[in-house]
This record gives C-alpha cells, sequence and structure tokens, in this order.
C-alpha cells in the first residue's frame, strides 16, 4: 500500500515559454475546404469555388486548392475544439451562421 508523506517531492509543474515566429507565414483565403483522412491524419485541402459558364451555357464550379494542411488527430481534435468555442461565441453575438447552400446570383440576361 502506499501513502505520500512529507518527505515525498511533489510533481513540479514546468513552465514553458512559447516564442511565436512569423517570418515565413502566408496568409490566403478560402471560400470551401475538402477533406480526406488516413489513420494517422487528415487532410484539408483549402481553397476557392468559383464559379464559371462554359460557352455551352452549362455552369461548372472550378475548385482551386490554394493550401494543403496536414494534421495528426490530435491537433485535428484541439483545432475542432478552438473552431467550436470561436463559432459558438461569434454566433452569441452576431446570430447563427447559416451553413446551407446559397442561391446563385443570376446576371443580368441581355437582349
Amino acid at each position: 500500500m502506499s501513502t505520500e508523506t512529507a518527505d515525498q517531492p511533489q510533481a513540479q509543474q514546468q513552465q514553458m515559454q512559447v516564442r511565436i515566429d512569423q517570418s515565413k507565414m502566408e496568409t490566403g483565403y478560402a471560400n470551401t475546404v475538402r477533406t480526406s483522412t488516413t489513420a494517422d491524419e487528415i487532410v484539408l485541402d483549402f481553397g476557392l469555388n468559383i464559379p464559371q459558364q462554359t460557352r455551352e451555357g452549362q455552369p461548372v464550379m472550378n475548385f482551386e486548392v490554394g493550401n494543403r494542411i496536414v494534421l495528426n488527430w490530435s491537433t485535428a481534435k484541439r483545432l475542432l475544439g478552438t473552431l467550436h468555442q470561436a463559432v459558438s461565441a461569434y454566433e452569441a453575438h452576431f446570430g447563427e451562421i447559416p451553413t446551407g447552400p446559397k442561391q446563385p446570383i443570376n446576371p443580368p440576361q441581355q437582349g
């Protein structure tokens, strides 16, 4: 049977200073994300959905990948928690964010 006595050292918490280097940081914009997964990681492709029309008049959506971020599952879970907190705070202040598809804006017909 184990008991803790006053002479046993208690676990000390060690503080670590974190330095953030932003010298190689790039900023981008994305209006869509594509995900794929493996047993070890999740891959997030951030990019732009750019609607275009073909010569036949058919709408086409081009997905231009701008950044790929690969996360292990532990980091992905921490990101999930951070995003949940940020979105919840935003919605509490500004109202619910709609996630459904937006109606396309039809250009005026020339005639």
